[in-house]
């Protein structure tokens, strides 16, 4: 496996991202970066990204949940941000996805975990909790899905896929200024660009949209529907945070608050922003997660 590793030094004079580097070396190939902050005692929030962004998405939410009185813990999905990117669009996955984020999780022990989910962060964080139920303790839901290929995704997400999978330029930091209300200042979008000094590092970020199940012939397809199977049956505190302006997971919410038994009487939630709402509106989205966590008696 070829794989690239994005130099340290593109990083140093990234604004408003103040935080410890943590590596974990995977295997003999692999280094995935993670964000570990606040006290080790406190309880723990997972945050998950997805396509194409970073753990930079997370910088204005992990202050303010950290000062709530919680250990946040967010990696760098490989082939983005500080972790390791394989060359070669076959050396990714969705299965491999998920086992390198259960690596994150075995290497630091965690339990009891508070998991924010938002784009891929939900297609891999769904799984990881469905394959170890009692080692989640609630879920916050934001613009994400567990698609199972039964039914025709939006043109908007087609659209998007065939974008990634075809188009000569690939500006990361252009994708996610069309997805978001926000308009992004010169410093945070060299930020979303720094991981990928040039194309050659870009592998994972073009696939991705591509190993979403769209059909029920996918390798994963089946996987995810075992997946709803117990999700379905999962009664831990469930909240949704969607935003009002995603055209590619419209609706996701309503379908997580009909069918998960721990969305009952939560205090869901529409968001004013674009798919990628953290960037839109991230200290309003922790706000709401400390009054979840509260309201449910975590802290």
């Amino acid at each position: 496996m070829n794989v690239l590793r994005t130099t340290e030094t593109v990083f140093e004079n990234i604004k408003d991202y103040p935080f410890k580097a943590n590596y974990h070396q995977i295997d003999s190939d692999l280094r995935i970066h993670y964000l570990d902050e606040g006290n080790t005692n406190d309880p723990v929030i997972l945050l998950l990204h997805g396509e194409p962004s970073w753990s930079y998405l997370y910088r204005t939410m992990i202050p303010s949940l950290v000062s709530n009185g919680f250990r946040v813990v967010a990696p760098d999905l490989i082939g983005f941000g500080k972790s390791d990117k394989p060359a070669e669009q076959s050396d990714y996955t969705y299965a491999k996805h998920i086992d390198w984020i259960q690596a994150v999780l075995d290497h630091l022990k965690l339990n009891e975990i508070h998991m924010f989910i938002q784009d891929w962060g939900g297609l891999i964080g769904l799984r990881l909790l469905t394959a170890n139920p009692d080692n989640f303790a609630s879920v916050v839901a934001a613009n994400t899905m567990l698609p199972t290929g039964s039914v025709t995704p939006p043109k908007a997400f087609l659209d998007w896929q065939n974008f990634a999978a075809t188009s000569p330029k690939f500006d990361v930091a252009t994708v996610i200024q069309m997805a978001t209300t926000t308009n992004l200042t010169a410093d945070v979008i060299a930020a979303y660009n720094a991981p990928f000094p040039d194309d050659s590092y870009k592998a994972g970020a073009r696939v991705f949209p591509a190993l979403v199940p769209t059909s029920e012939q996918d390798p994963e397809s089946e996987n995810n529907k075992k997946a709803w199977g117990v999700l379905t049956q999962w009664n831990k505190p469930f909240l949704t945070l969607f935003s009002d302006q995603d055209p590619i997971t419209k609706g996701g919410d309503q379908v997580f608050q009909k069918l998960m038994p721990g969305a009952k009487d939560q205090e869901h939630h529409t968001i004013f922003g674009g798919h990628f709402l953290q960037e839109d509106a991230g200290p309003e989205i922790a706000e709401h997660m400390v009054r979840f966590y509260l309201k449910n008696k975590f802290k």
